[in-house]
Formats: structure tokens, sequence, C-alpha cells
């Protein structure tokens, strides 16, 4: 069973042991943080280079974020993870690359001030992704994009939920080989998750 089925399960098992004891409420004013584990898939066309489709490989990673409430059922929040290394395949030839997202998103909570045991939320913002570790003479560009989530916390506590999370991100960076541009990556992760949050 992969790292990421194990974190869903144990969401879930902790979930149906624990979360009919507590119950929270989303206020304005309110900060939190959330941290986890996650698995992120490109999508399945990744684009073409040198007359060569280009495939990237699905990785996973350690996430983290933080975020503010300006009304109950409206909030902003900083996410990002870990550099997720992946494998760029062009034909009989690869590489290995570094992708480091930033995510600003502004999140909706159906369910913002009333006291439950479920804590819905869907968001919508931008998302900044840098790229390293190329191999020499080949530079993958920033890329600039939107971004969209959907995630649910789930009371332990007044101030501790377990979280669910999944989030598009449109992310497409030109390949440049010696200074010139051979193709166009076309990543545009779907990223799986879950982890804790912690409300103050």
């Amino acid at each position: 069973m992969s790292k990421t089925k194990w974190v869903s399960a144990a969401v879930i098992v902790g979930t149906s042991l624990v979360a009919s004891q507590a119950a929270m409420a989303y206020g304005a004013g309110d900060f939190f943080a959330r941290g986890g584990f996650a698995q992120s898939n490109p999508e399945g066309d990744n684009g073409r280079a040198g007359g060569e489709q280009i495939d990237v490989s699905d990785e996973n990673g350690f996430t983290f974020g933080v975020g503010y409430l300006v009304h109950d059922k409206i909030g902003v929040e900083l996410n990002s993870s870990e550099k997720i290394g992946h494998n760029l395949a062009m034909g009989s030839d690869s590489f290995g690359f570094d992708r480091q997202p930033v995510n600003l998103m502004v999140n909706y909570y159906p369910l913002g001030g009333l006291n439950s045991k479920v804590q819905p939320y869907v968001g919508a913002g931008l998302n900044y992704t840098r790229f390293s570790g190329e191999p020499s003479g080949v530079d993958l560009q920033k890329s600039y994009g939107a971004a969209g989530q959907v995630g649910i916390d789930l009371a332990i506590t007044k101030n501790v939920s377990l979280n669910g999370f999944a989030n598009y991100a449109d992310v497409d960076s030109d390949i440049r080989e010696s200074g010139s541009t051979i193709g166009r990556a076309d990543v545009d992760p779907v990223t799986v998750g879950g982890g804790v949050t912690l409300h103050f």
C-alpha cells in the first residue's frame, strides 16, 4: 500500500474513532496551520519537446500551509510543499528536476460560524512554481497559473482536526536547452493528501 493510501486510511480510521466526540466552529479572526503528506500526479499528456512526447513522473512529499479567516465563511491560505523531485522522460532521454509550488488561495467555508464536527471548504487562487535541479544546460522556466482546491477538516478537539484535501494547479514550463526553447512541459498536477489542521 502506498504512503498516500496509508495516510488516507489513517484519516478515515481516526475520524470514525474521534470525530463524534468533538465539534469546532470557524470564525472571523481565526488563524490555522496545516501539515500533511500528499501524492502529486501530473496530467496524462505532458506536452512535447525535441519532437518527443514528454512524461513526468508521479511523486509524493510533505505539505504545509497557514491561513486566516477574514469572515466566518471566507479565508485566505498560503500553502506549499517540500521540493517535489520528478523525473522527466523524452523518448530515450530522461532527467530529474525539483518542483517547488506555492499557492495563494481564497477559501469558502459553507459551515463557517457553526459548531460542526465536519468543516468542508473549497478554494481558488494562484499558483507559482519554481523549478530547480535540472542537469547542466537544461533550464525549466518558472510558472504562474490558476489553482483550485477542495478539502475537509474533521474535528478531534476544538483546536485540532484531521484534514483531507485535493488540489489542482495549472503548471506549464518552457524547456530550454543551451539557451534555446525546445518544447513545453505541461505538468498540471493533481495533488491528493491528508494531515492535521491546528486552529488558533
